[in-house]
Order: C-alpha cells, then structure tokens, then sequence
C-alpha cells in the first residue's frame, strides 16, 4: 500500500502525526492496535460519557464500592504517556501497574493475560498515538478494608491463572480465534460469568450468566432453554453485528457492547465467536414446569399481557422481526433471575443503535401504572407461557429493584 492511500486510511480512521512517525509497518501496527481497542471496548471502562477518549472518570459499581476506569491517554502525569512497553504488558498480563502496584479484577486483567505479547504492543502503540489528557483519576474509591491493595495477592492465589492463550490443537483456526477473543480481550466472561463471594468467576460455570448493575448478562452457553443453544450461528451473528435478532434487542449495557464495539468487528471474527460460542456445552439441570393456565397469578398476568402487550409482542410471544422480540422460547426469558425483565417493564429500554439498524426500537415504561404486584404477574405468565418455563417472579423482587431505580 503507498504513502498516499495510508494517509488517506489515516484520515477515514483518525489515525495521524505519530502514527506515520514511521514507515508503512508502523501504521499497520498502530491501526491494528485501534482495532483491538474496539475488539476489546476499552472505551466503555476509560471514556466518560461526553468526556475526552480513553482520559478515564467512568465509575465502576463491584459489590465492594466504587472504582474509576483510569486515564489511558499518554498523558505523562496523569495518564500513562511514562509507560514502558514492559510495564504495559505487566498491567495486561500480570494486573500489576506501573510502580509494582497491584490492580483490581475491575480491570479484567483475568482475561487480558490470554492476549499475546504481539497484541499488547500494537494496543499499546496505538495508545500513544492518541491526544493526551490531562485527568487526574481517584481509580481506587472502595472503603476499608478493600482499599487495601495488600489484600489482592490473596484473592490473585485464588482466582487468577496466568498465561497467553494456547490454541486447541484438537480445533480449527476458526475456533481457536473464537476462543482467543471471548476469554481474552472481549472478556465476554467479566461479565456473563457468575461470581463467587470474592468477586472471582466460579469454577466450572464458564459464561453461564451473572447479574451486573441491575441488569442479567444472561447464559451464552448452548444450553437450549436458557442459554444460546436454540440461536444459529448467523442468529448470533446478527445480534453481535446488529443488535437485533428475532429471539432478542440488545439494550442496557449490551446495546452499549455492540454500539462501541463488536458491530465494528469484523465478518470473520463475529464468525469466528460464534463458532466457539456454539461449541460451549449448556448447564445440564431440567427447566422447571410451568405454572398451569388456572393459576391465580397467570389469570391475572394474561389480562395484563392482553392489555398492554400483545400489541407489540403479540398474542403467542412471537414478536415482530426486526422490532420486538421474540419472547416465545427466549433464553431471557427462561432464565432463572427475572432482573433484566422486571427492570425493563419498570424502567423502559431503547435498543443500541448501528449503521445497520440507525433506530432502535424502545419499550415504554410501565412503573407509573403497573403495581409490583401486577408486574410480578405479567412476568409469571410470560414466564410459564408458549413454551417458556421459568420460576414465578416474586413481588418482593419487583418491589426491591423499583426502589433502586427511584431517582
């Protein structure tokens, strides 16, 4: 590629001054370095809403206090413009930051030692080139005694493993590609993984869904009831790259996943995430009967469903393609924790928005004329209807998480 057409690539992807410091395999380290930027979406933890790329100030709610995604930018005082390359892939791989200082698994360094050395250097060269900013980070906000770094030696002993990926000889490059991005830089399970009381994934139960910030990042095993197992690899694709598919619409933190991230990747590692996703076998415990027809609480929860949703998701679950989701045999909806479902009756929600789909659909908020006991019922019937099998919603349940979302 020549001078001129790199420079015209520079200006199409932001890419300029340090970036052509160099010669030709300087731009294409640098470019690929932006790309696992996006691949990894380090701006949802380093770029504050309406704040300066990567300067850091986003807060991070762990069931142990606050923590701040830091200030990234080569800022040499407040950012990381005094890094070396080691110290950066000591922070990657090891989760122990310039000056020896170890960091919190709010950085999903767990996930980031599986990125090859080759990939830190390209991520970190691209970080070079950006604007600095001076943005001074308070990243450790947590109250005693967690602020204590001293205690991170302990929890590394018992919930992190060091070390590159090593491919499966056993599978395809496809899949071991697959593998790479989801159990390292799209560290997919930080947030589908369930916890255990330190804060560390639990063994054994690798992506099968966890509850972050009010919201269920749900099981993305082949598990057919409540996980993925029932969605084709193109239907995967489509809610990576769009969005949208017809058993569900990214929204909460999801929309924001593949509006800044996975629907800029590209074909072949959608595919290539799919491929290993698809491969995953599903937790192996039977889906609960469903409440019969004559329940109490599914007479009630059919009248409201008549009423206020049938109109978008019709009379039998099945949605509309492309607007409202499917929820007939909807891992969402089958899994065991309602929160996602309970928050967005409550609070509404708007799809993510792409090239591909520029309006995303929104649901209306039904708190202001919906009880907790009504939404409980609604959710309970959708729940134990049109093939779907899940525990009846509690209206405890729906009384508590209307109360966290009261301004």
């Amino acid at each position: 590629m020549s001078r001129t057409a790199l420079l015209a690539l520079a200006v199409v992807t932001g890419l300029t001054g340090t970036a052509f410091a160099g010669d030709q395999t300087d731009f294409v380290t640098v470019e690929r370095g932006r790309y696992l930027a996006v691949l990894g979406d380090c701006a949802a933890c380093h770029t504050a809403p309406g704040g300066k790329p990567f300067a850091g100030g986003v807060p991070i709610e762990t069931p142990f206090g606050r923590l701040v995604g830091a200030n990234i930018t080569p800022d040499r005082e407040t950012g990381i413009g005094d890094w070396s390359l080691d110290e950066f892939q000591r922070a990657m791989s090891e989760g122990v930051a310039k000056g020896g200082y170890h960091l919190y698994g709010a950085m999903p360094y767990t996930a980031y030692t599986k990125v090859t050395a080759a990939d830190n250097a390209a991520l970190f060269a691209y970080l070079k080139t950006l604007d600095p900013v001076h943005n001074e980070v308070e990243t450790n906000q947590l109250p005693f005694p967690f602020n204590i770094r001293l205690s991170l030696f302990g929890w590394n002993l018992l919930n992190f493993t060091k070390g590159e990926y090593v491919p499966d000889p056993k599978r395809d490059a496809e899949w071991n590609r697959g593998a790479y991005i989801v159990e390292g830089l799209a560290h997919c399970g930080t947030c589908h993984t369930p916890k255990n009381a330190l804060g560390g994934d639990k063994a054994g139960e690798a992506l099968r869904g966890n509850v972050v910030d009010g919201w269920l990042a749900p099981d993305i095993t082949g598990n057919g009831h409540a996980g993925i197992g029932k969605w084709t690899a193109d239907e995967l694709v489509a809610y990576m790259k769009d969005g949208a598919n017809r058993y569900d619409i990214a929204s909460g933190p999801m929309a924001e996943v593949v509006e800044k991230s996975s629907s800029q990747w590209t074909d072949a590692d959608l595919k290539a995430v799919a491929t290993y996703l698809k491969s995953l076998d599903g937790a192996p415990a039977a889906p609960p009967a469903p409440l019969a027809a004559t329940d109490p609480r599914m007479v009630a929860g059919r009248a409201i469903y008549e009423d206020r949703c049938s109109g978008c998701h019709v009379g039998t679950g099945e949605g509309i393609t492309g607007l409202f989701p499917k929820l007939a045999a909807a891992p969402l909806v089958n899994n065991a924790d309602a929160s996602s479902l309970i928050r967005v009756v409550l609070a509404g929600s708007r799809a993510g928005t792409t090239d591909a789909r520029p309006t995303g659909p929104s649901m209306p908020a039904f708190a202001w004329n919906l009880k907790d006991e009504d939404v409980a019922n609604l959710l309970t019937y959708v729940r134990s209807s049109w093939g779907n099998a899940a525990p009846p919603v509690k209206v405890e349940a729906v009384h508590e998480l209307r109360g966290e979302l009261q301004p």
